[in-house]
């Protein structure tokens, strides 16, 4: 099923298609969090270098199939495939948006 993302969300995902680090980093706030892997990346700066390692690291692809609201949070869930372990994985990706930007996101099962 195709879905049409807009905003910050649809920018964000772009971002990570093109593996651009700095257009990722460019969609969250200044003092945003993601939480992926176990770990916590807080601000532009970590989530730059998060976003680089993650591309650097290994060869995905992603492809959001659904999205809905729960509270606060805009939740899309996306098949990711590469060359990682465990590939493919359908991940939920939970966004806290602020003020047009990401304030938060948590990617996880």
């Amino acid at each position: 099923m195709t879905i049409t993302l807009t905003g910050t969300i649809a920018e964000y995902f772009a971002a990570d298609r093109e593996k651009s680090a700095e257009a990722v980093s460019r969609c969250f706030s200044h003092l945003a969090v993601v939480k992926d892997e176990g770990k916590s990346y807080t601000g532009r700066d970590a989530i730059r270098q998060w976003a680089s390692d993650s591309s650097r690291k290994y060869s995905y692809t992603v492809e959001p199939f659904s999205i809905s609201t729960e509270g606060n949070r805009t939740i899309v869930v996306a098949h990711l495939a590469g060359d990682f372990p465990g590939s493919p994985v359908d991940l939920r990706y939970q966004f806290i948006l602020d003020d047009g930007k990401i304030a938060g996101l948590e990617i996880a099962l």
